[in-house]
């Protein structure tokens, strides 16, 4: 599990995420993904959310659920770099309990576009050093 992904990041769960069927919302993982990957690219990547020329637009997800958890609890979330290409990324995370029993996995697509033409732009610098630093091996 722990080599799998470059980057793990533990994320509590909160009263709120459970649904009326005692467990996790499956918005909820999709929340996680991407608080996770934007997470990583604002402090390791350098990315301006608010002002920065370049941000990253989602332009797929998926996730699969493999079994349920529920508050209180925390999730260990795994965050790689599967396919990085000029202007656009795909990431793999996994998302496993407290025992390491994975819970769901999933994927998440951003192609980095100008904020103002929102035409795809090169990932280049810290940005593209970041995303280079998650692709395993």
């Amino acid at each position: 599990m722990v080599s799998a992904y470059p980057h793990w990041q533990t994320v509590p769960l909160r009263w709120k995420d459970n649904d009326v069927y005692g467990h996790v919302n499956n918005v909820v993982h999709y929340s996680l993904m991407d608080t996770v990957i934007n997470t990583w690219l604002i402090e390791q990547g350098g990315l301006d959310i608010e002002a920065g020329a370049v941000i990253g637009l989602c332009v797929e997800s998926h996730c699969g659920y493999h079994s349920s958890v529920s508050f209180p609890g925390s999730l260990r979330v795994g965050l790689r770099v599967a396919h990085l290409g000029k202007s656009s990324v795909r990431y793999e995370i996994g998302m496993y309990a407290a025992d390491e029993s994975l819970v769901a996995e999933g994927h998440f697509v951003h192609v980095f576009v100008d904020r103002e033409s929102r035409r795809p732009t090169p990932l280049v610098g810290k940005l593209r050093e970041a995303l280079e630093a998650l692709q395993p091996g």
